[in-house]
């Protein structure tokens, strides 16, 4: 599901939401392909989505497992009877889940599950699994991270956008540079002369195709570049990048390919540094507040009813909620930022200062200017 052209963002509470969602889906495990996923997009027939289900049910009747089969019967059942509570598709689709998530054999306990997305579901599937289906969901989340790729050698370069898990080619270019076999009559200096000069003029190219797309691109969190060999090093290290692009690349990974596949290989290469960028942000959001919290703690303030008073001040320029807060607390908090344009960020407690955050009355805020308390 590519929904790198949709407008819309998630607030940081949806994706707490979301997050959470999935987090609850992925607890449960079906014996047998008995838990159902329907994506429903946005702008179609609900009443399309029933009678499919209704036919899927008179399929399961199949099924040899009569254990299984009861399942996925009931489980459809079940999941039509909460259609019923839509009259009709909501504003951005629907996704359902339902089964029986007994943990004990030959026991029953059925549930399900329904949520409208905060940004377009753009995809319609229906599946049996013995697990829920959650990547159209969690692909969502992804995709309010940004990142330029870079993928090069001495013959081609490719320039793209990396969207949650979709990349976006954007140029291309092929190199001047001769092959290491020199034409009949050259010099070996001269050659090596003209595969240099030919070299540079095609990483300033690359140089100028980063610029033109990243370096005033602000939804870029950073820029991984790789290639085969040692080129894409000489690239980077060479005076080619102007300095605020080159401040955004945060990785440089060895590849086997360029063009398509080397753009996938970079991707594929790069799970560690994606993984850790949304953490870097918070660890970093939560030093800058600790750092302020020591040397001027007139600029910061923590706790639920402290930070609540600043919101309604209107004083507060980010506003730090831990994810341990229930949804309730997260959302009345959310609420009184937005309308007084504070930015909200939900910190996890994967890292050492989210778990501060937590111990420090999981409520934090760093202020627009410095209040006096006395």
């Amino acid at each position: 599901m590519a929904s790198g052209k949709d407008t819309e963002k998630m607030s940081a509470k949806q994706r707490f939401k979301v997050k959470n969602f999935i987090k609850e889906l992925e607890q449960h495990r079906g014996r047998h392909t008995e838990l159902i996923s329907v994506y429903i997009p946005e702008g179609y027939d609900i009443n399309k989505i029933t009678n499919h289900l209704y036919q899927e049910q008179g399929t399961a009747s199949n099924i040899k497992s009569k254990s299984t089969r009861d399942n996925v019967q009931t489980g459809l059942e079940k999941m039509m009877q909460h259609l019923k509570l839509y009259p009709h598709t909501p504003k951005h689709g629907l996704a359902l889940f339902s089964g029986n998530v007994s943990e004990r054999d030959g026991q029953q306990d059925f549930k399900v599950w329904s949520i409208e997305p905060p940004i377009p579901l753009r995809q319609r599937l229906y599946r049996c699994d013995k697990e829920f289906v959650v990547e159209p969901l969690a692909e969502m989340i992804d995709d309010v991270n940004v990142f330029g790729l870079v993928v090069m050698d001495k013959r081609e370069g490719n320039i793209a956008l990396l969207k949650g898990k979709t990349i976006i080619p954007l140029k291309k270019a092929n190199s001047a540079v001769p092959g290491k076999t020199r034409a009949g009559g050259q010099s070996a200096p001269r050659f090596e002369r003209l595969r240099d000069g030919a070299a540079k003029q095609f990483f300033k190219k690359i140089a100028n195709m980063m610029k033109e797309e990243f370096l005033d691109n602000t939804e870029i969190k950073g820029v991984i570049v790789g290639g085969p060999g040692h080129t894409k090093n000489e690239f980077v290290e060479g005076n080619y990048i102007t300095d605020q692009v080159k401040r955004k690349i945060i990785a440089i990974k060895d590849l086997s390919y360029t063009g398509d596949f080397g753009l996938q290989e970079l991707l594929d290469k790069s799970d560690d540094v994606l993984a850790e960028e949304e953490v870097i942000e918070e660890k970093k959001i939560m030093q800058k507040f600790f750092n302020l919290l020591a040397k001027t703690p007139g600029t910061v303030n923590y706790g639920k009813d402290h930070v609540m008073t600043d919101l309604k001040m209107g004083v507060v320029e980010t506003l730090l909620l831990s994810e341990s807060l229930s949804d309730e607390v997260i959302e009345e908090f959310e609420k009184q930022a937005e309308a007084l344009g504070s930015e909200v960020m939900i910190i996890s407690t994967d890292t050492r200062e989210g778990v501060q955050l937590r111990d420090l009355g999981k409520v934090a805020a760093i202020l627009r200017y410095k209040v006096n308390r006395e």
